[in-house]
């Protein structure tokens, strides 16, 4: 009888060894939300907005014109720089010129330029515009934002692991995500790994988890042509493989 307890335990044993061995090299996933890479187009310029061109939800091209302010001193002011310069350079060319003046001319010249310029707000990157601030005809201060354009080409998600699986996880490391409901894969990498542990989001379900302290582990992710990774989706993110 103590023969089979003995071969019992030994079998029980080896068990326990192969699942641990099993769950050690099985990739580990966690879930996190979709969230895309936002960018505010501000306002360079003091001034009234004369047009918007786009919606909240519009498909915008890198360098498209987003929206225009009425800009009459701006324009006023570069037309009298402008002006003011081509003097100077004609002047430099006869003995009633000089450098100096003409250097001045010119910066003032290519300043007002720059700053008509900044009289069509125009999108740094191709995306969507997620949010409108302002309406035509409202008055915009400099630095103020008048536009958030989301890019969907890649997504970050955020998902949070213990201490003890950091040893496996490097920036740079490229990590598998999937839609649980579809099971659609998606390429990506680790961006960053947070140095201090917190207390897990409060969007996790129950207390018990959010009381766990964990590190913050950000994901970024290529969407396909389709765009099918969305603001606010839940994303499964495999790390496999480890260091």
């Amino acid at each position: 009888m103590k023969k089979i307890i003995a071969i019992v335990v030994v079998l029980l044993l080896l068990a326990v060894a192969a699942g641990l061995l099993f769950f050690r090299h099985t990739p580990f996933a966690y879930s996190g939300v979709v969230e895309a890479v936002e960018v505010d187009v501000p306002s360079r310029l003091s001034d009234t907005i004369s047009e918007i061109n786009v919606q909240e939800g519009s498909a915008v091209q890198k360098g498209e014109v987003l929206a225009r302010l009425d800009c009459r001193d701006t324009r006023l002011k570069a037309a009298i720089a402008h002006k003011e310069f081509k003097r100077a350079e004609t002047l430099l060319k006869t003995t009633a010129g000089s450098r100096e003046n003409y250097d001045l001319k010119k910066h003032q010249n290519d300043q007002a330029a720059l700053y008509e310029s900044w009289c069509d707000i125009t999108s740094p990157i191709s995306g969507k515009v997620l949010y409108k601030y302002y309406e035509p005809g409202e008055f915009i201060a400099a630095g103020r934002k008048l536009l958030t354009v989301a890019d969907m080409a890649e997504v970050d998600v955020w998902v949070y692991v213990e201490h003890d699986l950091l040893a496996r996880l490097a920036v740079g490391q490229k990590v598998k995500g999937f839609l649980p409901e579809t099971d659609q894969t998606f390429d990506g990498e680790i961006l960053s790994i947070n140095d201090e542990a917190e207390f897990t989001p409060k969007n996790v379900q129950t207390r018990r988890e959010r009381e766990r302290l964990v590190y913050g582990v950000k994901t970024r992710f290529k969407n396909d042509a389709a765009r099918t990774l969305k603001s606010g989706m839940t994303m499964e993110v495999s790390f496999e493989g480890g260091k």
